[in-house]
């Protein structure tokens, strides 16, 4: 066995995938409580400003948005600026049929899920495209459900079906993944500085008492 400087198969890139963002929407966000809607706001807002700036293939999709559920996140939807939404009247995405004829128009094989609530809204989806043969992600933190339990048990469910569960800034710097990437560079550290958190912070301080760069 000889070891390559080369990435598994089973990292990202941000050509190999479709983004389905679900119902980020207020109702559902009103009876979320296994993460705080500060967390959940943030961490949807770093996921979709980080497919944006990579140009992940991304599908947008709202449940009864006019009728019942209320408006899409602004922080995803001012990422996506003038991207048409999906609505939709079925509770699994992967039921409906415009947003299935985007996935296929795409034709990208891997999935990568997030959205409210994930023991409905994205255990519904995940499971359907691993059972046609779709490799399927799960964006963890950036999904909510009405308890812990419930969030830790669809995780639970859809891991044990094969999906792969991830964090919001693991996407981001799974997407950069190498620092000398220098024309996503600036991109993607100010992606992190004003949504990574701690870590964001670190990166203001380094850039700025001393002039830090992860590239150099």
């Amino acid at each position: 066995m000889t070891a390559t400087p080369t990435p598994g198969s089973q990292l990202l890139s941000p050509k190999d995938h479709t983004l389905i963002l679900i119902d980020f929407q207020s109702q559902m966000s009103f009876a979320t409580k296994s993460i705080d809607a500060v967390n959940l706001r943030n961490n949807a807002a770093l996921i979709s400003h980080a497919a944006k700036g990579f140009g992940v293939s991304s599908i947008l999709t709202t449940v009864a948005e006019k009728s019942f559920s209320g408006p899409m996140f602004a922080e995803i939807t001012d990422a996506f600026a003038g991207q048409a939404l999906f609505d939709r009247t079925s509770m699994n995405t992967w039921e409906d049929a415009a947003v299935i004829e985007e996935v296929n128009r795409i034709g990208k094989t891997r999935i990568v899920l997030a959205g409210l609530w994930t023991g409905v809204c994205i255990v519904g989806p995940a499971l359907s495209a691993i059972e046609q043969g779709f490799e399927v992600y799960v964006i963890a933190d950036a999904c909510g459900d009405v308890s812990e339990e419930a969030h830790d048990r669809a995780m639970d469910r859809m891991v044990q079906a094969g999906a792969r569960p991830m964090t919001s800034l693991q996407y981001l710097l799974e997407l950069q993944r190498d620092w000398a990437r220098t024309e996503t560079y600036d991109m993607t550290t100010g992606i992190a500085k004003t949504y990574g958190g701690a870590y964001g912070l670190g990166i203001i301080y380094a850039k700025t008492m001393f002039g830090a760069s992860e590239g150099h």
